[in-house]
């Protein structure tokens, strides 16, 4: 075991002043560079001792170039790299010193942050993240004890460039799992490499984390953690509105479902409840403490609230993501006294016929996808629950959110094929009559659903699906 004393430098240069913590990959020392006179972190890194002499130089040529390109990551959010030195045989990363708690070690202490300061955390991780992508990075260990949480709201993520180093397929590294399950992707996992996708995925959890005061996949043991990130359902979340959405949207183990860093952006950015685009004030922390519950009577009005805040957030993102591109979106109500007397198809499947004003549509009216078809139903929408005392929110809201949500999703990867230029989207809402009606209890349905439907801009007939991929 190393020991601590003011007469040990780490490669003829940093002098070691304390230990600031350890984990799997090593210790980390406060340490000062008497070159430079500044104080600076050094994490000391211990590799499996079965790895060869061949394995150890190709580990640290790797460490070297990874950690060079980490040091030239310019984003305020990114903890920056200053040196790789070897001393007596072991590598050493040479960091920014950041006298700051993880996010970790922040909920641990005073419990889960609410949605302001949660969200304010989300979106410097996320500029950090889209600054690393863009410059060919990817982090591989985004987890809340590499988040600090500095003074004034201020978050960086440490440990660029390490897993990275350590993750290649050239190092038997005895089976070891570069990286922490219960927050890698499910793809990683199953031996697929990283990407800024599965580094969303990370986020996500992390994210998770913060609100929830847990992991969503943590476990006993790792190999249940693997396998609940594999295969158990995504725990349901307290937090509702763009960050609840935001986190629900990282969390999809369908890669080409999954939300993207600039989608998560634009959610979170364009304003609503529990959001904090611009941070918090100055000299206010980041790890405000956790939000109460709301009065049980007035429980309805935040659903409300949360659905019409994401359905203005969704309208305003869905043009962002499509620009001049995006479809035309129409929007129309169904039910007792609205555009479409009768819509009884809730799932992704294909109908004939135009959608028009007295037209109905029942459920034994599908079509194969493989045939001619004037529709097809992709995606479904339920913001309002089960619940039978909501009241109804407007058509023009329910207008603003269908259009936003249908449009958000046109424009995701689960649509494609060479013509979706001249798609265009039609967005169903209820009717006030549908939406108030008591559901029946034998269907699965509350007449409160958004439907989104496909179409041709021309009138056109359409052959064969526009879904990539089928539904679970």
């Amino acid at each position: 075991m190393n020991r601590v004393t003011p007469t040990r430098v780490i490669g003829g240069r940093y002098v070691v002043l304390a230990e600031l913590g350890r984990g799997g990959m090593g210790v980390v020392w406060r340490a000062e560079d008497r070159v430079m006179g500044r104080l600076v972190a050094v994490k000391e890194l211990h590799l499996p001792q079965a790895l060869s002499r061949e394995e150890r130089a190709l580990f640290r040529e790797r460490l070297l170039r990874e950690a060079r390109t980490a040091g030239r990551l310019n984003d305020p959010g990114v903890v920056t790299v200053y040196d790789v030195v070897t001393d007596d045989g072991v590598d050493h990363i040479v960091m920014e010193l950041v006298e700051a708690p993880t996010l970790a070690e922040v909920v641990a202490a005073r419990g889960p942050l609410d949605d302001r300061s949660t969200t304010t955390v989300a979106l410097q991780l996320l500029s950090a993240l889209r600054t690393a992508h863009e410059s060919g990075v990817v982090h591989r260990d985004v987890k809340p004890s590499n988040v600090m949480l500095g003074p004034a709201g201020r978050v960086r993520l440490a440990d660029f460039g390490i897993a990275q180093a350590a993750d290649d397929p050239r190092l038997t590294m005895s089976g070891a799992v570069v990286g922490s399950p219960a927050y890698m992707s499910p793809e990683r996992l199953e031996g697929a490499p990283a990407t800024p996708a599965s580094d969303m995925w990370a986020l996500g959890a992390t994210l998770f984390h913060a609100v929830e005061g847990r992991s969503p996949f943590g476990r006993e043991t790792k190999a249940a953690t693997i396998a609940a990130v594999l295969h158990a359902d995504v725990p349901a979340l307290r937090t509702r509105g763009p960050l609840g959405a935001v986190i629900s949207g990282l969390l999809q183990r369908d890669q080409q479902a999954r939300l993207g860093g600039q989608q998560a952006i634009a959610l979170l950015s364009s304003g609503g409840a529990g959001s904090a685009a611009t941070g918090p004030e100055d000299g206010e922390p980041a790890t405000a403490p956790p939000v109460t519950a709301a009065p049980r009577g007035r429980r309805w009005w935040w659903v409300v609230a949360a659905a019409l805040v994401l359905g203005l957030v969704l309208g305003a993102v869905g043009g962002y993501l499509l620009g001049r591109a995006g479809p035309a979106v129409t929007t129309f109500t169904y039910g007792a006294g609205g555009d479409i007397p009768l819509f009884d198809t809730f799932t992704q499947a294909c109908l004939p016929g135009q959608l028009a004003p007295g037209r109905s549509f029942p459920s034994g009216a599908t079509v194969s996808c493989d045939g001619p078809h004037d529709l097809e139903v992709f995606e479904t929408f339920n913001p309002f629950g089960i619940s039978r005392d909501l009241p109804y929110p407007g058509q023009a809201q329910f207008a603003d959110f269908a259009s936003g949500a249908c449009s958000l999703t046109f424009g995701s990867a689960l649509i494609g094929g060479p013509d979706k230029d001249r798609l265009a989207v039609a967005a169903l809402v209820p009717s006030q009559a549908a939406f108030e009606a008591r559901a029946d209890s034998s269907s699965a349905f509350t007449t409160r659903d958004v439907i989104c439907v496909l179409h041709t801009a021309d009138g056109s007939q359409l052959t064969g699906t526009r879904i990539t991929k089928a539904p679970g």
